[in-house]
């Protein structure tokens, strides 16, 4: 049983932002895929719902005169694997997103409510992180703009203010320009599984393609909230590329998370995957790069 008092509808962000203030209770829903199954397991009695899948200001993906790529909170995840933009400059991007659930509900999930959800687990959030993601979010007072690894304060909980809306996901053409990426999920089933960890770095190769110039490492489920590796990205730097720089590089990236013992998995295997994860994700990089380890 849903048990679900009201459902409100928005068509717009204007009517979304109101409907939040005259029910302040009231969660919002986008495709449901996570939201309804904890109404359908009794964890929202009595809910009340705003409804702000009928806003298509909030949907798809462009590219700014800057060359910054937006994507709108309510793109699906099958809108992600087949955009031509996504594909083009951020593949790493549609990568993940074909990694979420199954097909059913990719067609339904949105990479919005992914991350709106807070969970380390989300395949889009650590990539979203490797690309220096910003997120855009509008509310009574105005439109604010922060750096995705200050939207989650702890797990499960994210910088969605009373009021607010995610209105855009926002990736400079810093990110994808020269930059190659990889993400790497490991799950104890090959689809409708949640990650045990999931990797995922971002590469540029210096002009000679023999030296790192700019790198960028993220974890989801190594800590209560996706993470990134800015010591490791900062020592790395420059860095001639080779075996023994991907192996070095995997074993500093670990020494810098915080994963813990779950029904799912051991913190020490967990480790372990992040390791041969960021060795191979790098690797990868390297070779879409056109280097060579």
């Amino acid at each position: 049983m849903y048990d679900i008092r009201a459902l409100y509808e928005a068509q717009t962000v204007e009517e979304a932002l109101a409907l939040r203030r005259e029910h302040p209770g009231a969660r919002l829903i986008a495709g449901g895929s996570d939201l309804l199954i904890k109404i359908r397991d009794g964890k929202l009695p009595d809910a009340e719902l705003i409804s702000i899948r009928g806003i298509d200001s909030l949907r798809g993906v462009s590219l700014e005169a800057d060359g910054t790529v937006r994507i709108g909170p309510l793109t699906s995840f099958t809108e992600l694997t087949r955009d031509g933009i996504i594909k083009e400059r951020l593949r790493v991007l549609a990568d993940a997103a074909g990694e979420v659930g199954s097909p059913q509900i990719r067609n339904i999930g949105t990479v919005g409510g992914n991350i709106c959800n807070g969970a380390t687990s989300a395949d889009t959030a650590s990539t979203l992180f490797a690309l220096d993601a910003k997120l855009e979010l509008r509310g009574g007072s105005g439109t604010r703009l922060l750096d995705i690894a200050g939207f989650y304060l702890g797990a499960g909980r994210t910088d969605v203010r009373e009021n607010e809306l995610l209105t855009g996901i926002l990736i400079g053409r810093e990110s994808w320009e020269r930059c190659h990426g990889c993400y790497i999920k490991y799950s104890m089933r090959s689809a409708l599984d949640i990650a045990v960890l999931g990797c995922s770095v971002n590469l540029r190769l210096s002009a000679d393609g023999a030296h790192i110039d700019r790198l960028r490492l993220a974890f989801g489920v190594a800590g209560p909230v996706p993470s990134r590796c800015p010591q490791t990205e900062l020592a790395f730097a420059g860095a001639p590329l080779g075996e023994d720089t991907a192996r070095q590089l995997a074993r500093s990236a670990v020494s810098e998370l915080s994963p813990r013992d779950s029904w799912r998995a051991s913190r020490a295997f967990r480790l372990h995957v992040a390791e041969e994860s960021a060795y191979l994700a790098f690797c990868e990089c390297v070779r879409r790069a056109g280097g060579a380890i």
